[in-house]
Formats: C-alpha cells, structure tokens, sequence
C-alpha cells in the first residue's frame, strides 16, 4: 500500500537533486524513443518512486489507476532491450475530497483518509539502455547544429539557391509561366 505523502516527497526529492532529475529525464527518453506512449494508458502513469540508481540498473515505480492499467505490449517492447518489469495490484491512501463537514477527521481540519486501487509498475532499466539512448539523442542534436541553415548545393525553402541572381524577367514580355505565390497574377 503506498501512501500520497510518500509520492509527494519523492517529487520533492527529485526537484531538489539535479541529478535525480537528469537521470529520470533520461529514463523518460528511452521510453519515449522506444514509443511506449504509444500503447494504451502508459502516457497517464505517475511516478511513485525513483530513479534508484545502482551498478547496472536505474528503477522506477509508477501507478495507474485501477481502471486503465497500461498495456503490457508497451512492457514487452521494454523486456526486448532488457529491461525488467513487473505489475502489481495496490492502494494508494489520499485525502477524502471534503464535500460536507463529515468529511474531516475528528478534531482536525484536514480530510479523511481513503484508499483507491491502483496498478503499480516497476521498471528496472539496465544503466547502458539508458545512456546509450542519450548519448544517440546527443549525436542528433550535434548534428542538427553542425547542419544550421540550408545545406550546401540545396535550395532553400523559397526554391532558388542560396546567392543566385533572381530569375530574369521573360522575354518578349510574356506573362510568367505561374502566379507568384501567395497572391493574384500581376496586373
């Protein structure tokens, strides 16, 4: 049985650690890349704990609710690149949305507690998958910035190369051969 407190302050801990962060960005980048959002309910999952780093594995634990557990194609897509996975039926204790006065708790003012079914999954990582997909991401985005602007020998979007002269009016005083773009032929 988890308990929200618990995921609240697993958030904290992850906000406050610069490298906690940089390595569950990391995690989400594999599952995006491996396009695990593309199976039913995975996209709506939350984190309840993690990243645990150890040697060779970084774990995360995330719940759905009861009603839209994640599909498990989305998982065997992971176990093929190694990673481990397991499913698990649970309840999560959150406070009771307070609706009418018997909804506090005695004495306080906070609300009831009350417990809703959950699916937790846990996702154990092999550190390699992981960095191997960042360090692919990194190539791309070396490459994107070596590329910046039109390729040499290619036109640019308008259609003429880069530097040609403009094109020379047609002989003859005939119309052109298309109206420009955007617009009307010329009067």
């Amino acid at each position: 049985m988890k308990d929200i407190l618990d995921v609240i302050k697993n958030v904290d801990t992850i906000y406050n650690s610069n490298s906690s962060l940089a390595v569950l960005k990391d995690f989400e980048r594999v599952l995006d890349e491996m396009d695990v959002y593309v199976y039913d309910n995975w996209f709506d999952g939350e984190l309840v704990s993690g990243p645990k780093i150890e040697r060779h594995w970084v774990t995360c634990e995330f719940m759905w609710p009861a009603k839209k557990r994640p599909d498990p194609d989305g998982a065997r897509r992971l176990v093929q690149l190694g990673c481990k996975i397991k499913y698990e039926k649970s309840e999560i204790i959150e406070p009771k949305k307070i609706r009418s006065p018997e909804d506090f708790r005695p004495g306080t003012k906070k609300g009831k507690l009350e417990s809703r079914p959950i699916w937790l999954v846990t996702i154990a990582m092999p550190k390699k998958l992981v960095f191997d997909i960042f360090n692919s991401y990194m190539d791309r985005i070396r490459e994107e910035r070596k590329g910046d602007g039109p390729e040499k020998g290619k036109p640019p979007a308008g259609g003429a190369p880069a530097g040609a002269p403009p094109a020379a009016p047609p002989a003859g005083g005939a119309p052109p051969a298309a109206p420009p773009a955007g617009g009307a032929p010329p009067v």
